[in-house]
């Protein structure tokens, strides 16, 4: 997350917009992009390759979609790419998300389609034989800038100093996974006082929690 989709303490963007009644979806092909999302199976895409995917979009083409149009572009993207299907094959679509030649496929039960999510259910932590670098309650600092593709360490925590929570145990690194490499480290439960992350929140008491890798953070010297 080093463009624009990192827009954490950015200014110039506006309030994040909070919908009220908190309803999922605004419209029916929302619904069915979030179900295509989940439902999907294809080989080799990991979640932070499809993360890494999406941060390609430009600047102008990012800002300007609604949140569940640039999933759907990133997952046509990734499946164009990895061959599951053609850009041909998305254009034969019809409004009902098949082909207009083609019969939709029989609709799964609740109780299919829990159990099909369950058999391909996959586990992103394991034990690994290091130790942890770092101990509940000791004095942190983030790196102080990322690198080229996917990461997982917001910019507007670089280069400050928080406290580790919690260690949540090993899980895989996301900046390892998007390049195809699955390589397990420690995450940790790191805090952060929000005037030690934007000058305009100094004299309050509010505090972030990020779940960070080892490898994003340092012992605090002082």
């Amino acid at each position: 997350m080093d463009g624009i989709h990192d827009l954490g303490g950015k200014q110039g963007y506006g309030p994040v917009e909070v919908d009220a009644d908190e309803t999922p979806f605004h419209h029916d092909w929302e619904a069915r992009e979030w179900g295509l999302a989940q439902s999907a199976r294809t080989p080799g895409i990991t979640i932070d390759w499809w993360r890494h995917c999406r941060e390609l979009i430009s600047p102008e083409d990012y800002l300007g979609r609604p949140y569940f149009d640039s999933w759907a572009q990133t997952d046509f993207a990734t499946y164009i790419e990895a061959g599951w299907m053609t850009v041909d094959d998305i254009g034969r679509f019809d409004a009902r998300g098949v082909g207009a030649e083609d019969d939709p496929p029989p609709a799964l039960t609740l109780q299919q389609v829990l159990q099909e999510d369950h058999s391909h259910a996959h586990r992103f932590d394991a034990e690994v034989d290091a130790e942890p670098l770092f101990a509940i309650g000791q004095q942190v600092i983030a790196a102080s800038h990322g690198h080229a593709g996917h990461t997982r360490l917001p910019q507007y925590a670089r280069g400050r100093r928080g406290t580790i929570q919690a260690c949540n145990g090993a899980h895989v690194l996301p900046d390892e996974s998007a390049r195809g490499v699955e390589i397990h480290q420690y995450c940790y439960s790191v805090m952060f006082s929000a005037e030690e992350l934007w000058a305009e929140a100094s004299g309050r008491r509010d505090k972030v929690f990020l779940d960070l890798w080892e490898s994003y953070l340092s012992a605090d010297k002082q």
